[in-house]
């Protein structure tokens, strides 16, 4: 639990130092355009003021325009994010103002030109801050080629418009190096940093999946388990119950004794339930091998154990003998729940560098498969069964490189064979306890 706790902190911590860094590169890409526009584009201006009232007029309006431009920056930049990662479209309306209050601005500066109101440097410095406000959420909405394509173009048009109001020409060339400037640090400043956004944002949707899927996995997990804890316990229960309605029937006293012993089995399956849910328990096979024999003797089916106390019992690996304590659990309770058994043989072997266990009963008739419900293992626990027994029980196994066969052995026979190597895939030797998936 405190490792849970741990986690989730952790995640939660890892989280807000990414929306605070999300925070941090929006707040400056939203700040450049005014950066720009208190500095470059006003400190120009200026000058304006010792050429007539028009030169005035023509700098406060683009400087008005340009501030306009800058707010519509600033709200197209969240959408033009989320647009370039993929989690909502730019809806183009957004762009048609901006480019609007572009080709004003640009008359304004053509203007400025052919008035004379601006000398060569401060026209230059206005080139400079002219497209950055509409190119900073633009660059986000199209690919590179594009958005290099469409400068250049534009950068044409500029010029062009200043030479035809007779600009010369180092005012010319002056004006293109600061376009190209403008163009290159929009582009190697905003799409670097919002490519960074992205992959970090990426992680972390990758790790909430993660978890997400370590939250099925768990519940799996979780009620594989106590479907093999319950299972033979409830069958037990009904079985002892249904005994001990019978005596009580004909008055026999033994039929208090029987209820005694269900009260207990209830009593140690709330235990096996808390164990579970704390997640601390193991199938132990001496103890599950002890317990089907007793159970099914009970159950008045004759059982026969066979090589619990030898290599492949006890000389087992641990890992490998909790695996194969489900197996034997799994199958003890299909044994009581389906088919009409009286002779069942547990035998536990070695063979090739793997521990063979079996299960063997003449509960089979014609025809039995596996999932039929009817044999040893087969009911319910199949494929077709609609059960989890079976399917959990590979599970465990495949987690040590097992398998697991069921299904009819012949003369009305019903066998369930469980192969367990006795060192882990990749030549390790076999765990000594099970993992949290394996428990």
């Amino acid at each position: 639990m405190i490792g849970r706790v741990r986690g989730w902190r952790r995640g939660w911590q890892e989280r807000t130092k990414l929306q605070r860094i999300d925070l941090y590169t929006r707040v400056t890409l939203c700040s450049l355009p005014w950066v720009f526009l208190l500095s470059w584009g006003l400190l120009p201006l200026g000058a304006t003021l010792d050429h007539g009232p028009v030169a005035v007029a023509l700098g406060a309006g683009f400087f008005a325009v340009n501030a306009v431009q800058c707010v519509l920056s600033n709200r197209n930049v969240a959408p033009a994010f989320a647009h370039y990662r993929g989690a909502g479209p730019f809806p183009p309306r957004r762009l048609r103002l901006p480019a609007v209050l572009l080709a004003v601005l640009t008359g304004l500066l053509v203007a400025l030109a052919a008035v004379g109101g601006i000398d060569d440097a401060g026209l230059s410095l206005l080139v400079l801050d002219l497209p950055l406000a509409f190119t900073v959420p633009y660059v986000l909405l199209v690919p590179v080629r594009t958005y290099l394509l469409r400068c250049a173009a534009f950068t044409v048009v500029v010029l062009g418009l200043l030479a035809t109001v007779g600009a010369p020409g180092g005012l010319l060339l002056g004006a293109a190096v600061s376009l190209f400037v403008v163009v290159l640090l929009v582009l190697v400043s905003t799409r670097p940093s919002a490519w960074s956004l992205t992959v970090m944002w990426q992680a972390e949707e990758a790790r909430d999946m993660q978890a997400r899927l370590a939250v099925a996995e768990e519940r799996l997990r979780f009620g594989r388990d106590m479907h093999d804890v319950l299972g033979r316990n409830l069958a037990v229960i009904a079985l002892k119950s249904e005994l001990a309605v019978e005596l009580a029937q004909r008055g026999n006293a033994a039929a208090v004794d029987q209820m005694v012993e269900v009260q207990r089995i209830a009593r140690a399956s709330q235990q096996e339930v808390r164990d579970v849910v704390r997640g601390y328990r193991e199938a132990d096979l001496p103890t599950e091998l002890l317990g089907a024999k007793g159970v099914l003797e009970a159950a008045g089916i004759s059982c026969t154990v066979v090589g619990a106390d030898g290599p492949a019992g006890i000389g087992a690996p641990p890992a490998v003998q909790a695996a194969l304590g489900w197996v034997v659990r799994e199958a003890a309770t299909n044994v009581l729940r389906h088919g009409d058994p009286r002779v069942c043989v547990i035998r536990l072997t070695t063979t090739d560098g793997a521990v063979v266990l079996d299960v063997e009963n003449d509960g089979a008739g014609p025809g039995t498969g596996e999932g039929d419900g009817s044999g040893v293992a087969g009911g319910g626990s199949g494929a077709a069964g609609g059960g989890s027994g079976l399917a959990g029980l590979r599970e465990r196994l495949a987690a040590l490189g097992g398998s697991l066969e069921a299904g009819p052995a012949g003369d009305g026979l019903f066998r369930v064979t469980a192969t367990v190597p006795l060192t882990a895939p990749g030549g390790r030797p076999s765990p000594g306890t099970l993992s949290t998936e394996d428990r």
